[in-house]
């Protein structure tokens, strides 16, 4: 089992970057997938990114691409998600997750593990 924690949201204007981190607990992070999604107002929490446990491959979804990295240290137990170039449709409520399973999932059924989510707003 682990516990995330979520830290590093906040306000913005449009342009600008936040770097959102993800503190897990527990001995075996290192064994997790890890991934981003996001929830805004009245709509279903989406997917936004996701790692694989040894850190080697990606995965973003389409309106993120080049503009966030997500990234992690495993000696830290924290995930990453930099967050450039942000517009206004980019607010919501930031939450990661984890699971086990031995292939990377995009879909928000497929994580076992979830932090309680920081807020990003994003002023135009």
């Amino acid at each position: 089992q682990v516990q995330l924690v979520e830290s590093g949201g906040g306000l913005v204007q449009a342009g600008g970057s936040l770097r959102l981190s993800c503190a897990a607990s527990g001995r075996t992070f290192s064994s997790y997938v890890m991934g981003w999604f996001r929830q805004a107002p009245g709509k279903e929490r989406k997917f936004v990114a996701a790692i694989r446990s040894s850190g080697d491959r990606t995965y973003y979804e389409d309106s993120v691409k080049g503009r966030f990295t997500i990234s992690r240290d495993n000696a830290k137990n924290t995930v990453y998600l930099q967050m450039n170039s942000l517009k206004p449709e980019d607010t919501a409520v930031y939450y990661c997750a984890a699971h086990m399973r031995p292939i990377v999932l995009v879909t928000k059924s497929g994580y076992d593990y979830w932090g309680q989510g920081t807020q990003v707003t994003v002023s135009s």
